[in-house]
């Protein structure tokens, strides 16, 4: 094919996800990676720019992921990857019937994110429950204190750094037959 007639063939057209392509064009840089899974996003972007990243998924007419369904995280412990921590948030759009996944890199040693929080009231004790079992910090937080563990425990049950803790408990292959209760 000659330059001339590549100059004259159309752009190819962007089959990104519809919410890759409002972060792109709305938050210029925010947006690391986008992926696809069985017509899901799956959007990695800059931890300091998350608040800004749902905020726009919400408001955007397009899209209204207007639900925080849940936040969580992952230890990539032992996996071989970098940053070795990631915070999910899990957004839907109920008016769209759309599921779109947000996720932050959260590197070993600075272990906080932005809390979302101020806009998504429900973060609150989703954010906390982070904390509990993973240690992840979230700046901003209104009231970042743990929720399931008691408040003096000292590790992060979650980490996959942690000792598994273990308590015999009695099946039918490990108690010898006849013996009394």
């Amino acid at each position: 094919m000659s330059t001339e007639a590549q100059a004259e063939a159309p752009p190819a057209e962007d089959t990104r996800h519809p919410a890759a392509k409002a972060l792109d064009a709305g938050l210029p840089g925010a947006l690391v990676l986008a992926s696809e899974d069985r017509g899901q996003a799956v959007l990695l972007v800059e931890r300091d720019r998350i608040r800004e990243t749902l905020q726009l998924l919400r408001d955007d007419p397009a899209l209204r992921l207007d639900w925080l369904m849940d936040v969580t995280a992952i230890d990539y412990l032992g996996m071989g990857r970098e940053p070795r921590f990631n915070v999910v948030y899990q957004l839907l759009s109920r008016q769209f019937n759309q599921r779109v996944t947000v996720k932050v890199g959260v590197p070993e040693g600075d272990e906080v994110a932005p809390s979302v929080t101020p806009d998504w009231p429900t973060a609150n004790w989703l954010e906390r429950e982070v904390y509990d079992m993973m240690g992840i910090r979230f700046s901003g937080h209104p009231d970042l204190r743990r929720i399931l563990m008691p408040h003096d425990w000292q590790t992060y049950p979650q980490r996959k750094d942690v000792p598994l803790g273990e308590e015999p408990v009695a099946f039918s292959d490990n108690v010898p037959p006849n013996e009394p209760a």
